[in-house]
């Protein structure tokens, strides 16, 4: 028997194709594909011809140099943000025990592996002042999803309320994981409107709109019909903020990968995940553990040894372990490297650097509006206390603008001219961080100032 989808390295021999395919009630390994549309079954692809290794790099090398130059003011930020890194994070995550180390399933020659892990869940527990921290999921939004289902296991109930405005990709993704598990979604636009049904609500610290909510208020309704509130936060602004653990967050869910130094072209991205101790078996991935030896060991000469350090895996959660069908995730990898990479940032910046990075960030994006809201015809606006983020109205729609700063080499804020909140009517959002230059401030407020004579539009 032929066909085009035989494939060498398959293990299947001639007859044991055919006892498949008996067995099965089907004449031919293409009628499994039958379903699909003609189309789509080994479609052609459009593949050049083999080249010579000399000339691939060449190629590439050529569009690559297509690229936007990295030193491009951008003040696009909705979800990604510009960082000032410390130079020791490059050195110390490119470490050869570091870059090569994957999963630890044997501990006792995966003890730096397993510590690395502890510190980075410390670290995130020190930040969001909750019990217990996994050791780190893909990204932030797949973690609120999950911290969705955690939710949903915990009470019983099967709706969760997203609180707007959030960010569109992770209210998209828990939406994704929620009808997987049958469980409504809810978007409401108060607290007052979460009811006995749900499960949770999500709220995101700084919203999608930049503007900073008070979680206490938020978690208190939550508690006040028994359920959980979900908070995500931004690890930066913590430098700043109460914990999301002492206004009352159950969950807390978080983006790490600005702060590892190594995000690039969209990923990889790393999810904070961390909650109450009475949450811990029901969270999902990897939690790592410390102990010490409960005697003391003697060397050859029988000297006694000083009591030892070790770490292991404490939890695992997938299904590919011993839970089986009980499984709470299929979290396996965690994001070592880039959760390595977020340590060192938070444990070198340590508590009074942190702060100081919150601080310089909130001034010069402060600073930054202050100088656009004093150009004719441009408007900054507020709906709220704000950190990082603002919304810009111009004399121009949003893409208009976008263009005109194009073409001053300047990429524009997010464009969220199509949302339903007031604040966002005709805006564009707008990030300034501690890692943006002032120089590239004062390129956008000359850019800017030059819409009318641009443009030809009056403010």
């Amino acid at each position: 028997m032929t066909s085009p989808l035989t494939n060498p390295y398959i293990p299947n021999t001639d007859a044991d194709r055919a006892a498949i395919l008996e067995r099965l009630g089907i004449a031919s390994v293409d009628a499994l594909f039958d379903e699909l549309p003609a189309r789509w079954r080994n479609p052609q692809i459009d593949v050049p011809e083999a080249m010579a290794e000399a000339d691939v790099v060449r190629l590439f090398t050529a569009r690559g140099a297509e690229n936007i130059s990295g030193s491009r003011p951008s003040f696009l930020g909705a979800g990604v943000y510009r960082r000032a890194i410390p130079a020791i994070v490059s050195h110390l995550v490119s470490r050869s025990e570091f870059v090569t180390s994957y999963t630890p399933y044997q501990p006792e020659i995966s003890q730096g592996t397993l510590q690395a892990a502890f510190e980075y869940q410390s670290t995130v527990c020190e930040l969001t002042g909750m019990d217990v921290s996994n050791t780190g999921m893909y990204d932030v939004a797949s973690a609120a999803a999950e911290a969705c289902l955690l939710a949903g296991r915990a009470t019983g109930r099967r709706a969760i309320a997203l609180l707007e405005p959030i960010h569109p990709g992770t209210a998209e993704v828990v939406r994704a994981y929620a009808y997987g598990a049958n469980i409504r979604v809810d978007a409401i636009a108060d607290v007052s409107e979460v009811t006995a049904e749900h499960a949770c609500v999500v709220a995101q610290q700084i919203d999608f709109l930049g503007a900073i909510r008070d979680l206490e208020p938020i978690a208190a309704a939550a508690h006040a019909v028994e359920a959980l509130c979900v908070a995500i936060a931004d690890p930066i602004a913590l430098g700043l903020l109460r914990a999301p653990g002492d206004a009352g967050a159950d969950v807390v869910v978080g983006e790490g990968r600005d702060l590892s130094g190594l995000g690039a072209l969209g990923g990889p991205s790393l999810g904070l995940f961390a909650a109450r101790e009475q949450f811990t078996r029901q969270m999902p991935g990897r939690i790592v553990g410390r102990t010490i030896e409960l005697h003391p060991a003697h060397d050859l000469d029988g000297d006694e040894i000083p009591l030892r350090t070790g770490y292991v895996l404490t939890l695992q959660a997938r299904e590919q372990f011993i839970r089986r069908e009980r499984a709470t995730s299929n979290f396996s990898t965690g994001q070592a490297l880039l959760a390595l990479g977020f340590t060192i940032t938070i444990q070198a910046l340590g508590p009074h650097g942190l702060r100081e990075t919150a601080e310089l960030c909130y001034q010069r994006a402060h600073d930054a509006a202050r100088r656009i809201a004093a150009l004719p015809g441009f408007e900054v606006v507020e709906h709220g206390p704000w950190f990082q983020e603002f919304l810009v109205r111009a004399p121009i729609s949003p893409p208009d603008l976008a263009r005109h700063l194009s073409a001053h080499g300047i990429t524009s804020g997010f464009d969220v001219s199509a949302r339903t909140e007031a604040a966002a009517q005709n805006a564009t959002l707008f990030c300034v961080t501690e890692a943006t230059p002032a120089a590239d401030v004062d390129a956008l407020v000359e850019a800017l100032a030059a819409v009318r004579a641009t443009t030809g539009v009056r403010a």
